[in-house]
């Protein structure tokens, strides 16, 4: 019988699923947060308790990635799409040239809203609507040190296209939106200049976003930014110049002390890869079911795949959600479905997915 327990496995991708013993520890803090007699959305951010927090929250970032001191780790609102505009209203300008490499959804957006501030453009030629099925080919002697800088996105959640290295640079500081995978696996910081993550997939929550910045960035942005959109704003007060969301700071806390009791980075990536590697290989041994990523790109933490019948589809996410398989819909712009494996997802819920797969094609296939 396919998932016996009645245990819900959320695959959606974000906000995503939070580990049972972190949800437990919320119910647990919720009356009294550190002996204040309130919970942590009622204490002052400028408190000693929760600057306490504040600065836990930092040492275990930089413990967990091996972050020196020469970058600042900040706290921002908004998501990573202010982070698209935040990035060239700081280090570049309208008369400024900067380099970004689109294969998926999240990188058109990264693009588009750069190209308001600055001369963006793509390394390699892309199309609005178009579906990526693998990195493309790319020249990176295009790329020079007459461009302030360099981003990319190492994992397109809608695709399930995912960079397994970091690529070539030319010396030319180099941006990276993590937000689906910085936690999943050991990365070298010192390779970047900024990397930025919103919390909702594998840091908690929705409503804060952690940037990771080379200190002498901050000497480059130019004086009149608003100070809301000013890197070193965060930077100098600890990102709390204005009252911040202390909920997701707080659980993405609780994240971080997560994945380091569970054996930190290179534990996560083991599990990780075996959970993907499942699900593929049971996709890829289908008639049914197919995925048209290459191999070499695909991704670890949104697996997408498509039913040979795609009529069935809305029969799928129905009779998938009345057993506790939830969110498996893929994003309208790609179609299928889509299974997000991050950190919190444990392969008990991978095999409840395959059961609930294999049942499925034996019912309609």
């Amino acid at each position: 019988m396919i998932n016996q327990d009645n245990k819900i496995y959320n695959f959606a991708p974000g906000p995503a699923m939070l580990p049972d013993s972190v949800k437990q520890q919320i119910i647990d803090d919720m009356p009294d947060w550190r002996g204040t007699g309130s919970s942590v959305m009622e204490v002052s951010h400028r408190g000693p308790v929760f600057r306490n927090l504040v600065k836990e929250t930092e040492l275990l970032v930089r413990e967990i990635l091996d972050i020196s001191d020469e970058y600042d780790i900040l706290m921002t609102p908004g998501g990573a799409r202010l982070q698209y505009s935040m990035m060239p209203m700081s280090f570049s300008s309208l008369t400024g040239k900067t380099m970004y490499f689109v294969h998926g959804h999240w990188g058109k957006s990264a693009i588009l809203e750069a190209q308001k501030f600055c001369n963006a453009r793509p390394l390699v030629p892309y199309k609005q609507g178009e579906i990526y099925t693998a990195i493309p080919e790319y020249d990176m002697s295009q790329l020079d040190d007459s461009f302030d800088y360099f981003h990319y996105t190492t994992n397109e959640t809608l695709e399930g296209v995912e960079w397994q290295d970091i690529p070539e640079n030319n010396g030319v500081p180099m941006f990276c939106d993590m937000t689906s995978n910085l936690m999943t696996r050991p990365i070298d910081v010192s390779k970047y200049h900024l990397i930025y993550a919103s919390a909702q997939k594998n840091l908690g929550i929705a409503g804060i976003t952690i940037v990771i910045i080379k200190k002498s960035m901050l000497d480059i942005a130019p004086n009149n930014l608003p100070l809301m959109l000013d890197y070193r704003t965060y930077a100098k007060h600890d990102s709390l110049w204005n009252t911040p969301p202390t909920f997701p700071w707080y659980v993405m806390n609780l994240m971080l002390n997560w994945i380091k009791s569970t054996g930190g980075l290179s534990a996560i990536e083991s599990r990780n890869t075996q959970k993907s590697a499942k699900l593929y290989d049971f996709i890829d041994n289908s008639n049914f079911y197919s995925n048209n990523v290459k191999v070499d790109n695909r991704s670890k933490v949104n697996v997408t795949f498509l039913l040979a019948d795609e009529n069935l589809n809305e029969t799928f996410v129905q009779q998938a959600d009345a057993v506790g398989i939830k969110a498996i819909k893929g994003h309208r712009a790609v179609g299928g479905m889509r299974a997000s494996l991050y950190n919190a997802m444990p392969i008990a819920g991978v095999n409840a997915l395959i059961e609930f797969m294999q049942q499925f094609e034996k019912d309609h296939g």
